[in-house]
Protein backbone atom coordinates (compact mmCIF):
# COMPACT_ATOMS: atom_id res chain seq x y z
CA UNK A 1 0.00 0.00 0.00
CA UNK A 2 1.55 3.29 -0.75
CA UNK A 3 0.86 5.22 2.17
CA UNK A 4 1.70 9.45 2.90
CA UNK A 5 3.73 9.94 5.87
CA UNK A 6 2.71 13.96 7.46
CA UNK A 7 5.92 14.44 8.94
CA UNK A 8 6.06 16.88 11.40
CA UNK A 9 9.59 16.81 11.69
CA UNK A 10 12.68 14.09 11.16
CA UNK A 11 13.01 13.24 14.55
CA UNK A 12 9.87 11.94 14.84
CA UNK A 13 9.30 10.45 11.70
CA UNK A 14 11.93 8.61 12.28
CA UNK A 15 10.45 6.08 14.57
CA UNK A 16 7.42 5.68 11.98
CA UNK A 17 8.80 5.20 8.63
CA UNK A 18 10.89 2.12 9.62
CA UNK A 19 7.37 0.83 11.59
CA UNK A 20 5.23 1.46 8.29
CA UNK A 21 7.75 -0.26 5.78
CA UNK A 22 7.65 -3.18 8.12
CA UNK A 23 4.57 -2.86 7.87
CA UNK A 24 4.75 -3.76 4.07
CA UNK A 25 4.10 -0.19 2.94
CA UNK A 26 5.50 2.28 0.27
CA UNK A 27 6.39 5.38 2.40
CA UNK A 28 6.59 8.96 0.67
CA UNK A 29 7.38 11.38 3.83
CA UNK A 30 5.29 14.87 3.53
CA UNK A 31 6.44 17.90 5.34
CA UNK A 32 3.19 20.06 6.07
CA UNK A 33 3.80 22.22 8.65
CA UNK A 34 3.14 26.29 7.65
CA UNK A 35 2.65 26.32 12.04
CA UNK A 36 6.30 26.79 12.16
CA UNK A 37 6.43 30.40 13.35
CA UNK A 38 9.42 31.25 11.20
CA UNK A 39 10.84 30.47 7.44
CA UNK A 40 14.31 29.86 8.78
CA UNK A 41 12.85 26.86 11.45
CA UNK A 42 11.03 25.60 9.01
CA UNK A 43 13.68 25.32 6.63
CA UNK A 44 16.29 23.68 9.06
CA UNK A 45 13.22 21.45 10.32
CA UNK A 46 12.12 20.42 6.48
CA UNK A 47 15.83 19.78 5.57
CA UNK A 48 16.21 17.53 8.88
CA UNK A 49 13.42 15.53 7.52
CA UNK A 50 15.01 15.35 4.18
CA UNK A 51 17.88 13.69 5.80
CA UNK A 52 15.50 11.22 7.32
CA UNK A 53 13.88 10.35 4.12
CA UNK A 54 17.47 9.62 2.68
CA UNK A 55 18.83 7.62 5.18
CA UNK A 56 16.04 5.70 5.51
CA UNK A 57 15.39 5.52 1.42
CA UNK A 58 12.07 7.17 1.07
CA UNK A 59 11.23 9.87 -1.18
CA UNK A 60 10.00 13.27 0.75
CA UNK A 61 7.52 15.80 -0.95
CA UNK A 62 6.68 19.18 0.83
CA UNK A 63 3.78 21.44 0.74
CA UNK A 64 4.98 25.32 0.51
CA UNK A 65 5.40 27.59 3.81
CA UNK A 66 2.39 29.89 4.67
CA UNK A 67 2.24 30.65 8.82
CA UNK A 68 -0.03 33.51 7.36
CA UNK A 69 -2.40 31.50 6.07
CA UNK A 70 -1.94 29.43 9.21
CA UNK A 71 -2.15 32.22 11.26
CA UNK A 72 -5.06 33.46 9.53
CA UNK A 73 -7.22 30.24 9.46
CA UNK A 74 -5.93 28.18 12.62
CA UNK A 75 -5.01 30.66 15.05
CA UNK A 76 -6.78 33.69 14.73
CA UNK A 77 -9.33 34.02 17.86
CA UNK A 78 -7.26 30.49 19.74
CA UNK A 79 -4.08 32.67 21.23
CA UNK A 80 -5.11 32.27 24.30
CA UNK A 81 -5.98 28.61 24.29
CA UNK A 82 -3.41 26.31 26.11
CA UNK A 83 -1.16 23.76 24.98
CA UNK A 84 -3.07 20.64 23.74
CA UNK A 85 -6.33 22.84 23.37
CA UNK A 86 -8.71 23.69 20.55
CA UNK A 87 -5.60 25.58 18.88
CA UNK A 88 -3.95 22.45 18.49
CA UNK A 89 -6.97 20.39 17.45
CA UNK A 90 -7.50 23.07 14.56
CA UNK A 91 -3.72 22.88 13.76
CA UNK A 92 -4.06 19.07 13.43
CA UNK A 93 -6.66 19.73 11.46
CA UNK A 94 -4.95 22.05 9.14
CA UNK A 95 -2.57 20.14 8.74
CA UNK A 96 -3.95 16.37 7.72
CA UNK A 97 -6.25 18.63 5.53
CA UNK A 98 -3.56 19.64 3.65
CA UNK A 99 -1.75 16.23 3.79
CA UNK A 100 -5.32 14.30 2.65
CA UNK A 101 -5.59 16.59 -0.37
CA UNK A 102 -1.95 15.67 -1.14
CA UNK A 103 -2.68 11.96 -0.67
CA UNK A 104 -5.58 12.19 -2.96
CA UNK A 105 -3.95 14.38 -6.05
CA UNK A 106 -1.11 11.67 -6.44
CA UNK A 107 -2.88 8.53 -5.85
CA UNK A 108 -1.99 7.07 -2.25
CA UNK A 109 -3.90 4.47 -0.77
CA UNK A 110 -3.63 6.03 2.54
CA UNK A 111 -2.28 9.04 4.67
CA UNK A 112 -1.12 8.92 8.21
CA UNK A 113 0.63 11.07 10.92
CA UNK A 114 4.14 10.97 12.76
CA UNK A 115 2.43 13.42 15.52
CA UNK A 116 1.29 10.80 17.16
CA UNK A 117 4.41 9.34 18.40
CA UNK A 118 5.13 12.94 20.86
CA UNK A 119 4.27 12.19 24.10
CA UNK A 120 3.57 15.55 24.26
CA UNK A 121 0.37 14.93 21.57
CA UNK A 122 -2.48 13.29 22.72
CA UNK A 123 -2.98 10.65 19.84
CA UNK A 124 -7.08 10.41 20.40
CA UNK A 125 -7.06 14.81 19.40
CA UNK A 126 -5.05 13.99 16.31
CA UNK A 127 -7.16 10.99 15.10
CA UNK A 128 -10.61 12.93 15.43
CA UNK A 129 -8.83 15.93 13.78
CA UNK A 130 -9.37 13.71 10.30
CA UNK A 131 -12.38 11.54 9.14
CA UNK A 132 -10.78 11.55 5.43
CA UNK A 133 -11.49 7.67 4.67
CA UNK A 134 -8.04 7.08 3.46
CA UNK A 135 -6.46 8.40 7.14
CA UNK A 136 -5.03 5.66 8.97
CA UNK A 137 -5.40 5.57 12.54
CA UNK A 138 -1.71 5.14 13.59
CA UNK A 139 -0.63 5.13 17.52
CA UNK A 140 3.16 5.19 16.86
CA UNK A 141 3.84 6.12 20.78
CA UNK A 142 3.01 1.99 20.78
CA UNK A 143 5.82 -0.30 21.10
CA UNK A 144 8.23 1.97 22.44
CA UNK A 145 8.05 4.61 19.47
CA UNK A 146 9.01 7.87 21.26
CA UNK A 147 12.18 5.88 22.91
CA UNK A 148 12.97 4.60 19.19
CA UNK A 149 12.63 7.93 17.94
CA UNK A 150 14.94 9.06 20.54
CA UNK A 151 17.58 6.66 19.61
CA UNK A 152 17.36 6.74 15.56
CA UNK A 153 17.43 10.77 15.91
CA UNK A 154 20.36 10.73 18.16
CA UNK A 155 22.10 7.78 15.63
CA UNK A 156 21.68 10.12 12.52
CA UNK A 157 22.47 13.55 14.34
CA UNK A 158 19.02 14.75 13.52
CA UNK A 159 18.19 18.35 14.69
CA UNK A 160 15.73 18.15 17.68
CA UNK A 161 13.81 21.25 18.38
CA UNK A 162 12.44 22.31 21.81
CA UNK A 163 8.79 23.02 20.68
CA UNK A 164 5.91 22.02 18.51
CA UNK A 165 6.67 24.69 15.99
CA UNK A 166 4.36 27.83 16.62
CA UNK A 167 4.67 30.78 18.65
CA UNK A 168 2.34 29.62 20.90
CA UNK A 169 4.39 26.39 21.80
CA UNK A 170 7.68 28.43 22.40
CA UNK A 171 5.94 30.67 24.48
CA UNK A 172 4.31 27.92 26.64
CA UNK A 173 8.10 26.31 26.97
CA UNK A 174 9.49 29.71 27.93
CA UNK A 175 11.45 29.98 24.93
CA UNK A 176 12.19 33.72 24.22
CA UNK A 177 10.14 34.90 20.78
CA UNK A 178 11.40 35.10 17.72
CA UNK A 179 13.91 38.10 16.88
CA UNK A 180 13.96 38.49 20.83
Amino acid sequence: MKVLLHTCCGPCASACVPRLKELGHEVTMFFANSNIDSAEEFEKRRAEAARLAEADGVRMESAPYDHEEWTREVAAGFENEPEKGARCARCFRYNLGKTAAYAREHGFDAFTTSLTVSPHKVSETVFAASEDPLFMRENFKKRDGFKRSLARSAELGLYRQQYCGCEFSRAARGLPRRGG
